[in-house]
């Protein structure tokens, strides 16, 4: 099997989407396939990462923090911004195209073996823990694909388990309540973890504490971002953690929210190792750390930016980081594309605040169509409003006449900020 040959055979697993939704709730298939292997991803810790906003984000930093203290880390995403190898790394590099192909000729042999036709993201979660194991990697950081307790991550049994916060997501899967939806999150907290909690709602972390842990670690309580202050290039926090206060910290990465990100980064980090980290470490770590498709600024005069915020929560972060983080003087230029009910996407960006908006069919089976989108702009306020059917022509759109002052925000999902950041790239002068 060739890379392509790996793509098709993906494509003919794929249900609903690709990011980890599956047709009832349950874990048996992945199971199954993964028992054929031999369980590889016993063979390594983990460090489970979930929440609803910040779990990409998260797992990359924690990934540079045990990199710089001399670890082989695999880090296992999804979705994917450009490319499916993204979604599979050995210390921060995506797997190449043959060892892909390889990994997924092993799932797709085994497919009888095993008794099970696994969905597109089973597949992959699959392959990705075969390939730690057959590269002996140290630990695995691995990222929740959806929600948490029936997500086919969820075979892992981990050593840390961080649940960054709760908001309302995916409710057409779990809900209709944050209480629900944290009882799902909190699923993949096991006996054995220390589980570190980064929600601050006193009845939430309620329900994340009924699961038995090995210990607990709540922000506010144990952990904290004591200081949050915008520096040129990213942030500069003082992180307090159950042993340790780490004061000035650099995290090269746009947004307030990643200051919190880092603090339950570090915090997992502490408790994986069951100790401190040393100052040059966090040093080192966090300057490593690069998030694409999180608030990236792709481009300078005008300036533009992509954002893969996807629900309201991290739509509203979105909108706050653009128009008080970086001010901008010139024309603001909204390129958005959502995958489900575009209003309260919209609201959260403050749509009626940018001067133009530029509506995208997005690259998703799920995507509102853009004249929908269109429709609801206007319906809240937005005074010019343009309609594309790709986001190629609506990035193209953006760009036309944009001067050196004005700035673009990109946004509305991961899918559109892959597919804004591989347009803009091409297109911006």
């Amino acid at each position: 099997m060739n890379f392509a040959e790996a793509l098709r055979y993906l494509d003919d697993h794929a249900s609903y989407d690709v990011t980890g939704r599956i047709d009832s709730p349950t874990t048996e298939r992945i199971e199954r396939l993964v028992a054929a292997m031999g369980d590889p991803q016993h063979a390594y810790p983990v460090i489970h990462v979930t929440g609803t906003n910040g779990k990409g984000s998260t797992s990359q930093m924690i990934t540079r923090l045990l990199m710089a203290n001399g670890l082989q880390v695999g880090t296992y995403t999804s979705p994917h911004l450009e490319r499916i190898n993204e979604r599979i790394a050995r210390d921060a590099e995506p797997i190449s195209d043959d060892d892909f192909a390889e990994q997924i000729a092993a799932v797709a042999d085994l497919e009888g073996l095993a008794g099970v036709r696994p969905t597109y993201f089973e597949a992959v979660t699959a392959a990705a823990f075969r390939w730690f194991a057959d590269t002996a990697v140290d630990v695995a950081v691995v990222e929740v694909g959806m929600l948490g307790r029936w997500d086919a991550t969820n075979v892992v049994d981990a050593q840390v388990a961080v649940i960054t916060n709760i908001g309302m997501d995916h409710n057409e899967f779990a809900g209709p309540t944050t209480s629900h939806i944290a009882r799902e999150k909190a699923g993949i907290i096991k006996p054995r973890s220390a589980a570190v909690i980064g929600e601050t709602d006193a009845d939430l972390v309620d329900v994340l504490s009924a699961e038995t842990a090995a210990t607990r670690i709540v922000r506010g309580a144990d952990f904290e971002t004591a200081g949050n202050q915008l520096a040129l290039g990213g942030r500069l926090v003082d992180i307090r953690t159950p042993t340790t206060i780490y004061p000035e910290v650099f995290v090269p990465l746009h947004g307030a929210h990643q200051g919190d990100n880092a603090s339950i980064a570090l915090t997992a980090a502490e408790a994986f190792f069951a100790a401190p980290l040393a100052s040059d470490v966090v040093v080192e770590g966090f300057a490593a750390v690069a998030a694409p498709g999180r608030f990236e600024v792709l481009h300078h005069q005008p300036l533009v930016i992509v954002d893969g915020a996807h629900n309201p929560p991290g739509a509203d972060t979105c909108a706050q980081v653009f128009f008080d983080d970086f001010d901008p003087h010139g024309r603001r230029i909204l390129v958005v594309g959502t995958l489900r009910d575009p209003l309260p996407m919209l609201e959260a960006l403050r749509a009626d605040e940018f001067d133009l908006v530029v509506a995208c069919t997005a690259p998703s089976p799920r995507a509102a169509d853009a004249a929908t989108l269109a429709k609801a702009a206007t319906a809240v306020g937005c005074d010019e409003v343009l309609a594309f059917d790709t986001m190629e022509q609506g990035c193209a759109a953006a760009l036309h006449g944009a001067d050196g002052d004005d700035a673009i925000l990109a946004t509305g999902s991961l899918y559109v900020a892959g597919a804004a950041r591989a347009a803009f790239r091409r297109l911006a002068p």
